[in-house]
């Protein structure tokens, strides 16, 4: 795994704006950026990333089947208890589910430990999926990049060929609403893209702002021209939906979600003492407890992350000399895990995460996302990567 330069193609931004990806740079700083990129041979790629990720999402799911049918469990992730038979039932009743990110720390030499999930709203998939791809073909076109450089990507295929099954199969309704937060860019990019994939694989779409979304009378969900939603996705956490006005009638399921109700134990950081508890010594796992529970202690430094919280927000860190620093954010109030510190990789400076796709229970690829510091946050920038043996 190295980190190399390499000229960035002159007309990348007239290209990105043309092709929806508006949020390329935030706040006057560059998100996406193709002055680098991280190179991996084959082998790093199969073994230490691909075959992993898959491990890791076989063994969430399997904890998501125990969770459900467990009242200690689900109280021990802080569910609430009016939803927890709503959650089980779409368990049990086999709701499709889309797609995950998987965030890991690798350095190209030990394992690659598992960082969190991001199974209810993962973004950074356009970028993934589709816009690293293209700078790989028109960098290889141009020469900067070997003839035979290839990338571990198969997002979008995966992701096209999804929504074709659950519509041939009729797991989703004929049409499928496609809903984000209207004045949010980057999730309003996402949703069209996923819309695009959707109407690719011949499925009747339409888009709606969760802010539009409303209750007949006789209890429907809809949109702003009063039409029933039949499958919703919702780039919208979970556990938002829970608190708010219309979250009771959920439970009614007079809608279908994607992502169905049970990835809310997944989007929990729960999730990770509840691996822990059993694989303890996983070489992929990281130690990591429930903040009050015991063992909670970890001496060579840790992590504190709420059970609720979002793209690095109110994470405090306590390395294993010592040193404390955090990151700011509204989910500092709740409860919340200890995971043992184990620091991104340094290169040249920058820290990269990687970011491992899950498409339909199927590892599919990998997002680069890099900082100047060791936490991951919003605004971290995405890198491309490519495979060069």
């Amino acid at each position: 795994m190295q980190r190399i330069l390499i000229t960035p193609r002159p007309d990348w931004k007239d290209q990105a704006e043309t092709l929806g990806f508006q949020f390329h740079t935030i706040d006057g700083l560059p998100y996406w950026d193709e002055s680098a990129y991280y190179a991996f041979t084959l082998r790093q790629i199969e073994e230490d990333l691909e075959q992993p990720s898959q491990d890791i999402h076989d063994m969430a799911m399997a904890l998501v089947g125990e969770v459900v049918e467990s009242e200690e469990l689900l109280g021990r992730l802080h569910i609430p208890p009016s939803y927890w038979d709503w959650i089980a039932a779409s368990w049990r009743a086999g709701e499709p589910h889309l797609y995950g990110r998987i965030d890991l720390a690798y350095d190209g030499k030990g394992p690659a430990k598992l960082y969190e999930l991001n199974y209810d709203t993962p973004t950074s998939l356009y970028e993934s999926a589709y816009f690293q791809w293209l700078w790989l073909e028109q960098q290889i076109a141009a020469n900067a990049l070997p003839a035979k450089a290839d990338q571990y990507n198969s997002v979008q295929e995966a992701l096209c060929e999804t929504f074709a099954t659950l519509a041939r199969e009729q797991r989703i309704g004929q049409r499928v609403h496609f809903a984000a937060v209207r004045e949010s860019v980057e999730d309003q990019a996402t949703v069209l893209y996923l819309r695009d994939c959707a109407n690719q694989a011949g499925i009747d779409t339409a888009l709606v702002a969760v802010e539009d979304i409303g209750l007949s009378a006789d209890g429907w969900f809809t949109d702003c021209g009063d039409n029933v939603i039949q499958t919703l996705f919702k780039l919208y956490p979970l556990e938002f939906m829970m608190e708010e006005e219309f979250g009771p009638s959920l439970i009614d399921n007079r809608m279908q979600l994607l992502e169905p109700p049970w990835k809310a134990v997944l989007s929990n950081k729960g999730v990770l003492p509840l691996l822990w508890e059993r694989h303890r010594g996983h070489p992929n796992l990281l130690e990591a407890h429930f903040e009050a529970s015991p063992g909670a202690d970890l001496a060579r430094g840790f992590v504190r992350k709420p059970l609720f919280s979002r793209e690095g927000a109110n994470v405090d860190v306590v390395t294993s000399d010592g040193e404390r620093f955090g990151t700011p954010g509204p989910y500092g109030n709740g409860p919340g895990i200890v995971q043992a510190y184990h620091p991104l990789p340094a290169f040249d400076g920058n820290y990269p995460l990687v970011g491992s796709w899950i498409v339909a229970d199927r590892a599919s690829g990998v997002g680069m996302r890099e900082d100047a510091t060791l936490i991951t946050q919003d605004t971290s920038r995405f890198v491309p990567h490519a495979i060069i043996d």
